[in-house]
């Protein structure tokens, strides 16, 4: 699928813009310098990009293309828990951001997308998908038992999404020299034994 929306020398020039990103800031992304490391004039990466903006734009397609396929199948699965699930997410999730670090730098900056609507929008869609399945996945826990319901499933999906965008944010300050997939792990399970009823008594 990704590969029909992207060539591959598109996808190369947005993984580099966002190694450029994670390196240097975002400040650094421009058209001469993406340029310059991918060994193309300007004119020629223009022929890929209309500009930095829809490199971005771009890049954050190409990642949420990614995600909604990986957590869309995941969510998927049969005979697995509503807790195994979440597990199940989460750890895909980490995985990719410790495989690939610089998108957190993208996706989780604020100042990237501050004045650019489009931007914002998509990082929004992004949110707005992630927070959809883990709901669904809340809300059968819920009906099933095995969630305690004293909340509702939007709520309990913000405290999940809240705390593991913690987990990644102190592991990308502490320059990434902890084990992302085992801490996250370690508090979404705490979460977990917040909602489970099987830990009420």
């Amino acid at each position: 699928m990704m590969r029909n929306e992207f060539t591959d020398r598109q996808i190369e020039i947005m993984e580099l813009a966002s190694l450029i990103i994670d390196r240097d800031g975002i400040q650094e992304l421009t058209i001469k310098n993406l340029a310059a490391e991918i060994n193309l004039s300007e004119a020629a990466l223009y022929r890929h990009f209309k500009s930095k903006s829809e490199i971005m734009l771009g890049l954050l397609d190409y990642f949420m293309l990614e995600m909604k396929d990986r957590v869309t199948t995941i969510a998927a699965k049969e005979g697995r828990t509503a807790s195994q699930l979440l597990k199940d997410i989460f750890t895909s999730q980490l995985k990719i951001f410790a495989q690939k670090p610089a998108i957190v730098s993208v996706i989780f900056s604020e100042g990237i997308f501050q004045f650019n609507k489009e931007l914002m929008k998509k990082i929004s869609a992004m949110m707005e998908m992630m927070q959809g399945q883990i709901d669904a996945i809340v809300k059968r826990g819920q009906q099933e038992g095995s969630f305690r319901d004293f909340v509702g499933p939007s709520t309990v999906s913000t405290i999940i999404m809240g705390s593991m965008r913690m987990a990644v944010m102190k592991w990308k300050v502490f320059g990434r020299n902890s084990d992302l997939v085992k801490d996250g792990t370690k508090v979404l399970n705490g979460v977990l034994k917040m909602i489970e009823k099987s830990n009420e008594n």
